[in-house]
This record gives structure tokens, sequence and C-alpha cells, in this order.
């Protein structure tokens, strides 16, 4: 596709040549830095909407300007006041105590700029991520300008809309999408090439490996060098790390990253010739993952730091997977969720497809020796109900369509290069300082709960997959006000002696240990999910509620978005009901028509139940946690996609057979229908739940847990903590 001429910088009195201008990295940046620099004083009598203009001209100078950073040796001298105040520069902009009057707000720019107020909010909001962008790379001289190559191209984008504005007439509205357009379409290559390099390579210049191997991790100075927005929740992490003893910390990270390795032996995974490993974290954990560094170097593994996606040509949703810190403001980030719609069609979709297939090739050496990723997850912060603006348009029926398939399209050519049986992971938690005064009583529980004794529940675990191996259907009833009531279908060994249904899960790649789970069979499963209160993918769901026919999720809603008590009790086309409707697929379904239950799973960590209780912060807890305390149910891909062939045995020496369902099983037919792409776990706690037993073929039932409390022989123990 030919593309017009340029994104470059329409000159001060001049126009644009023909076709693109090659400029070396360092003549473009300080052309496009002078430019910018003229149109604070220029722009109110030059062109349209001059204060949309001036206050970005002026942010992206004050990042520039913030740029000339301290070095590690320096940072620690300098008041944290200070480092604060330059910090805020980049991010006040999108503040919650700010946002109202911000053009990044959709809805700020829509009374503001009219019909150019959805696309300018999103040229706004892709400026805000200038900071993450420019620091990523670690100190900078004049010389080594080309490595902000993203931030270069957002700086010609803004200055090339500039000038669109300053004619005798206002663009029209087409004009500004078929920018922002080929803005997408001749950069996606580049944004998605660069961060497919930093995640699967080493990248020594990256300033998270600055950090690691060099800072005073004793002061949170240091954390001002990764240019993401620093809270007092960072700093407070940092500050109680630091006092924590080194054998504690070693501690920490020897769990985590022996369950790493342990997986692959779990897995069946061969771990010979691997040499990388993705390690993500919450700035402040720095000295847990300085430790597991060491740990992983001794296993042979060298560390990869990838800060979290920042464009929004390759971000999905608000999902962030790298190095991150707190949210600037989890509304700014829900309100842009869906702005790729503003470029999404086929002829994108192809190119990006076409770039990532192009970079797997070339990178497939160091996706051969990728051991997968490591993961320190945080919990803990305030629970997030978005506001549905109606300034932001969602996708449309095509796009919602183009982005399913481009998802499954980008898993598969990712399964070529990484097959799902040639690496492994793990992922661990631990609290954030925002979730309350408990908070070093809870960090110290989370821990001790990480490292409960695997060999005690292999013995209880195994005597609830016992009795579920000859059910023909599990049955879950709710209680406490919880309707749940649904019957999950189950296979029929063949031979009973040498294979099993459910997997015996301790603690290896998801941390803490505590479940048992399967792939159930789609036909016959069907009834009613309901969980009352549930944080999932970042966001918070009020009486959620998930209808099954055989295995597939039919029907939803949710109670979000209901006012008052006589909303409650409208039908399903009330306004609430059809924004409660739009927030699950967005955001359970992912866009999908539809999900299979890929997963049952009757969780056993009544340990970590009881702290949740203790505290109040069962809501608050990360699925990786809340899914061990109590059964649950996972919509999207089984636990074993893109490795249903790879047999995988528990303890015991038993083949696990349930690894596939009808979807997966079109795998080698039919892959675009096989898979999913998304895998979210809904739990009913211990104390909404009424009944969990099996019905074997002859009738029989047998309970396994009735009200909130384990009652199947074998599993006394599981009370203690409860009691």
């Amino acid at each position: 596709m030919e593309s017009p001429p340029g994104i470059l910088f329409m000159m001060k009195g001049g126009d644009m040549a023909g076709g693109k201008i090659n400029f070396d990295y360092l003549i473009r940046f300080d052309l496009v830095r002078e430019r910018i620099a003229e149109i604070p004083d220029e722009a109110e009598n030059a062109c349209f909407y001059p204060d949309f203009f001036i206050k970005n001209a002026e942010y992206i100078l004050k990042v520039i300007d913030t740029f000339d950073r301290y070095t590690l040796d320096e940072i620690g001298s300098v008041s944290i006041t200070d480092l604060k105040a330059r910090n805020m520069i980049n991010y006040s902009d999108v503040l919650p105590e700010n946002y109202d009057n911000s053009y990044s707000n959709p809805d700020y720019a829509d009374e503001k700029l009219g019909i150019y107020g959805g696309i300018l909010s999103f040229v706004s909001a892709e400026l805000q991520m200038l900071p993450a962008i420019m620091y990523g790379h670690g100190k900078k001289t004049d010389d080594d300008i080309c490595e902000m190559e993203e931030a270069l191209i957002l700086m010609e984008l803004f200055v090339y809309l500039y000038g669109l504005f300053c004619g005798e007439t206002k663009p029209t509205l087409k004009d500004v999408e078929k920018q922002i357009y080929y803005h997408a379409f001749d950069y996606i290559e580049t944004i998605a090439g660069n961060r497919m390099y930093e995640t699967l390579t080493p990248n020594y210049d990256c300033i998270a490996n600055e950090i690691i191997y060099g800072a005073d991790l004793s002061n949170p100075n240091y954390l001002f060098m990764y240019g993401e927005y620093i809270s007092d929740t960072e700093i407070k992490l940092s500050e109680f790390l630091s006092r924590m003893s080194e054998e504690e910390i070693d501690d920490l990270a020897k769990v985590y990253t022996d369950g790493f390795r342990r997986g692959f032996d779990v897995m069946g995974v061969d771990f010979t010739g691997k040499k990388t490993v993705n390690i993500r974290y919450h700035l402040g954990q720095e000295r847990i993952v300085r430790a597991a560094v060491k740990r992983f170097a001794s296993m042979g593994l060298e560390p990869i730091f990838a800060k979290c996606a920042t464009s929004r040509l390759v971000r999905r949703g608000v999902v962030r997977s790298g190095y991150e810190s707190s949210s600037v403001n989890m509304q700014f980030e829900y309100d842009h969720r869906l702005d790729d719609r503003f470029f999404l069609d086929a002829k994108f979709v192809k190119r990006r497809l076409d770039a990532t297939k192009d970079f797997y090739e070339g990178l497939k050496d160091e996706a051969a020796v990728y051991a997968g990723p490591a993961v320190i997850e945080t919990f803990g912060e305030e629970l997030f109900s978005p506001v549905v603006k109606d300034s932001v348009e969602g996708y449309t029926e095509e796009q919602q369509k183009l982005s399913v398939e481009m998802m499954n399209k980008l898993g598969m050519i990712s399964n070529k290069y990484l097959p799902g049986d040639s690496y492994s992971f793990t992922i661990i938690a631990f609290p954030l300082p925002d979730i309350g005064d408990d908070f070093e009583n809870i960090f110290r529980e989370t821990a001790r709960i990480n490292t409960l004794d695997n060999d005690t529940y292999i013995k209880i675990q195994q005597s609830i997959i016992d009795v579920l191996d000859v059910a023909d259907v599990v049955k879950v009833e709710g209680m406490n006000g919880n309707e749940t009531d649904i019957a999950v279908k189950m296979r029929k060994l063949e031979n009973p002696d040498k294979e099993t249904q459910f997997e015996n899960c301790t603690a290896d790649v998801n941390i803490p240990l505590g479940e048992v789970f399967t792939t159930p069979v789609l036909k016959g499963t069907k009834g009613l999910l309901n969980v009352s209160k549930v944080y999932l993918n970042g966001y918070s769901f009020e009486n959620l509620k998930l209808h099954f026919e055989d295995g597939v999720v039919k029907d939803y809603s949710c109670d979000n978005f209901i006012d008052d008590m006589n909303d409650s009790l409208g039908h399903d086309d009330t306004e609430a009901a059809i924004k409660g409707k739009r927030y699950i697929k967005e955001n359970i379904l992912f866009n999908h028509e539809f999900l299979p239950l890929g997963e049952f799973a009757i969780g056993t960590n009544t340990t970590a139940y009881t702290m949740a209780r203790k505290y109040d912060i069962l809501e608050k807890l990360p699925i990786l946690i809340v899914e061990k305390t109590g059964p649950h149910f996972a919509v999207g891909d089984t636990c074993y996609s893109h490795a249903e062939d790879h047999k995988v045995y528990n303890p015991d020496g038993k083949e696990i057979i349930s690894r596939e369902n009808d979807f997966s099983l079109l795998r080698d037919t039919e892959p675009e229908k096989a898979y999913f792409n998304c895998h979210t776990d809904v739990t009913i706690p211990y104390n909404e739940l009424g009944r969990l037993y099996t019905v074997d073929c002859d009738g029989n039932e047998t309970d396994i847990i009735v009200e909130g409390r384990f009652v199947l022989p074998g599993t006394e123990a599981l009370n203690t903590a409860l009691d």
C-alpha cells in the first residue's frame, strides 16, 4: 500500500517533499523537537484548536527535558521530593484529579474538539506513553537517539497533524483518520518487531538491567530511573523489602525459581539447551528479582526484562505484560482499550500477521532457547469498576470479528515458533502496600502460604481425585444468595489403573499450591455459574452470571451498571443490562460470541481462604490465589492449550487424559477454530458454596464439600484452617 508523503514534518513556512525522507535519526529528532518548540508561541494564530496542540507540545518538551536524567551513581543523592516532581511532570495530565480536563479523556476531547475528539484523544493518549518509551533503553547519549525510534515517530505524527490543522480550512475527519491509519500501517512492523525482540532477547542496555544489576536497592530513588509512573505504592514496597534480611529475600526468590524449574519436570518438558527466562515484576520488587536472577544463573538462564507494551498498535485491552508500576489512572486505560478501532481493518491485520511471522523467523534461534516467563504478580490495589462513556465508540461488528481473528492467528504463529510443549512458566503473587495497614502481615502470611508442603496436599487431593475419576457428573450448588446450579460432565476412564481425569496440582507453575483440575466434557455440561463479587482481568464484576449449555457460555449478565433498585428489577433491554453485557463480552469473552468451559477445578487451599477472610481481602486476591479457595470454572482455552499431544502424569504415575475438548480437537484440521487465546477463572468462594458432589453412572452421590466445609474422608485436615 502506498502511503502519503510522510508523517515527517511540515517545516515552518514550507511543505513536504514527496515520498519518504530517510533522515538520520539524530537529525530527525532535532528537527522535530525544534518544530514542536515553535508550536506554543505560534499555534494561537496559526491553527484550529490551538489549545490541544499547545498543551501537547508543552508536554512533549517537558518529557524531553526530564529525559536528561541522572545516572545510577547520581540519583541516590537527589531529594526524593525533586524526583517525584519530575515524575509528576510526565503523568500529571492523566491523574484522576486532572483527568476531567485532559484531552486524553474522550469526554473532554469530544466537548472541546467536536468531531475530531475521539481520534485526537487517541493521539493525546499515545503521547502519554513517551516517558516509558524514552527511558526504557537505559542511559542515552546524543549518539544513541536512534534507540528512541518509537518516540520519534509519535512526535512526527503530532507535528504532521498540527500541519493539517494549520490550513485555511479545517481538514476533513477523513483526512485525519487517514493519517492515523497510515501511521499505524507504516509502523506496525517497527512496533511489533521491537516488542518481539524485547521479549525474546536479553537486552543488556535496558534500564531494568542497569537497575537489577547495579542500583543501590536500599534507596528507593532508583525507581525514578524507569520513567514509569512512580507512586507511593512502589516507594513503600521497595522500602519494605529493603528492610528484609538477605536470607528472607533469598527464601522468596527460591520458592519462585524452584517452582519455575520444577514446572519442566512436572510437565515433562525438556530443559536441555534453555538459556533465557523472561522475568516480569512490579516496580519495587527489585530485591526479589535480583536474588532470582542469581538463582536462574545457576540454572544456566539469562534474564530478559521487557517493559509493558506502550503503543496501542500492539497492546491488547488493558493487559500489561512486562515489568510494570501502578496504573496512573485505570479509567484512562479503560477509555483507550479499544483505540485500535481507528486503524483495525483487514489490511492492517494482514500486515501485522506478516510482520510477526517474519520477525519470529528472524528470532527462531532465540525462541528455541527460551525457557518461558517467570511472573511475580501483585494484588491489593483498589478495585476498579469503570465508567462506560458514550464518547468511546466500540468496535464495529466487522472489527470484533477481525480482532478475534487476529488474536487467533497471532497465537497460531507464536505456537509454531514457541510450541506450548517446549517451554514452561511460573507465577507467584505478593501484596502491594495499597492493601491497607496490615500490608506487612499480609505479605508475610502470603509468603507462608506460598511454601505450604506439597507432599501433604498431594495425598489430600488424591482422595478427591479418586472420587472424581468415577463420576459421571460433578454438581455445584451455591448458598447465601449465590444462585449457582451447574452440572459438569466427566469422561469415562477406559483404563482407570493407568489413567486419571484430574491433575494433582501443587506448587510449581502456579504458586501457591492447592487444586485439582480437568478439561471437562462440553456436551452435558450445563447450568448457571454465579458469584456475588469477583475481580477479573483488572475489572470488578458484581453479581456475575454465566449461563452454560453443552459447555458453552450462551448468556451472561452483571449488575455493575445498575444505578438504583428500580433498574435492578428491569429486563435485558434496560440500559444497565446492555452495558453489563458489553462489559462482559469485552473483558471476559474478549469479543468472542461465545466461549467454552475450558477448565473445571476444585481449590483446596483453605489456609489462603482463611487469610483472606481474616483481613477481609478476598475480593482483592489475584486469580492465582483465589482460584485455590473454592471450585473454579475457566472460560476459554484449556490448561493444556497448544500442548494436548504432550503426555502429562500425576505423582502417582497415572496419565492425565483430559487434556482437550471439542474445540481443541480441531487443531490439526481447522486450527482457526481450535483456540480462543484467553482463559479466565471464575471462583465460588467457600462461603458461597452450598454443596459440591459427584454423581456416578448409577445415580450414587458422594459429597466433597457441604456448606463450605470438606466432608470427603481423607480431606478433613483442610478444615483445620477454616476452624
